[in-house]
């Protein structure tokens, strides 16, 4: 599997990306191939659709000054978790423990990192439809057969650092079910599935970076995974909470002891 960061002008608000990603990868002498896949930063696709909020501009409610004392946040921001998010867990200080689109994240995916002074970038407000809509482009502009990912970063319980999540794939089968088949010593795998899509935003995430790279976009080749003309989002790849290991612990009442 090869990889290659693609390093593009900041998009903007009404750019086209894939307009955008073609021409940066011409500079690069990058083209598409069959069986390609095109991995975006879901922050070029926020900032596309302006997704965009200063935070000056942000009423706070009663609860969201409650939220922001509790976690040292601005009570602006609190106001937009309390808005993006599906539900909230608790937290530390300065990182809220939301739920949003199925996925356990921090302030609902608000993020103020590459974004400008006293503002904030949020989540696309439909990253599957743009995953879909992208490779249909590509492959119409370009007459090669790719698969789209959009990812961002995400968290993993008691480790240090961030990793990359996939937040939406089209042209792709983001999960491998190895359940039935066996290992090296012949056993049958009961419950192990293997995360494609967020392995792939791993890999891409090591070259986008997190500051200052201007790298929103790394074309992955000769990756072993099964491609397809499905469209997934976050959903498609989430857990119920009652079937996550963490999320069933945390809320269980009993406690053992050794």
């Amino acid at each position: 599997m090869r990889l290659f960061p693609i390093k593009t002008d900041i998009i903007r608000q009404g750019d086209n990306i894939v307009d955008a990603v073609i021409k940066a990868m011409e500079k690069q002498g990058l083209t598409f191939g069959d069986g390609d896949i095109l991995v975006l930063a879901s922050k070029i696709i926020a900032y596309a659709e302006n997704r965009i909020v200063e935070l000056k501009g942000i009423k706070s409610c009663k609860e969201a000054k409650k939220l922001a004392s509790k976690f040292a946040i601005p009570p602006e921001l609190a106001e937009l978790i309390l808005q993006e998010a599906e539900e909230i867990y608790g937290g530390v200080e300065k990182a809220v423990l939301t739920l949003k689109d199925g996925v356990l994240m921090p302030n609902a995916g608000i993020d103020n990192k590459n974004a400008p002074e006293d503002a904030v970038v949020l989540w696309p407000k439909n990253p599957k439809k743009w995953a879909k809509n992208i490779r249909e482009e590509v492959m119409r502009k370009t007459g090669k057969k790719v698969a789209v990912l959009i990812v961002d970063s995400g968290l993993r319980p008691l480790r240090l650092g961030t990793i990359g999540l996939a937040l939406a794939a089209a042209g792709l089968r983001p999960i491998k079910d190895c359940r039935g088949e066996r290992d090296i010593f012949g056993k049958k795998l009961a419950i192990t599935l293997h995360a494609v899509a967020d392995n792939l935003a791993s890999a891409a995430h090591l070259l986008m970076g997190e500051t200052s790279e201007k790298i929103p976009a790394v074309l992955i080749k000769e990756a072993p995974v099964n491609f397809d003309d499905g469209v997934y989002g976050s959903r498609d790849m989430a857990l119920l909470p009652e079937q996550c290991i963490f999320m069933s612990c945390l809320k269980s009442e009993k406690k053992f002891k050794c």
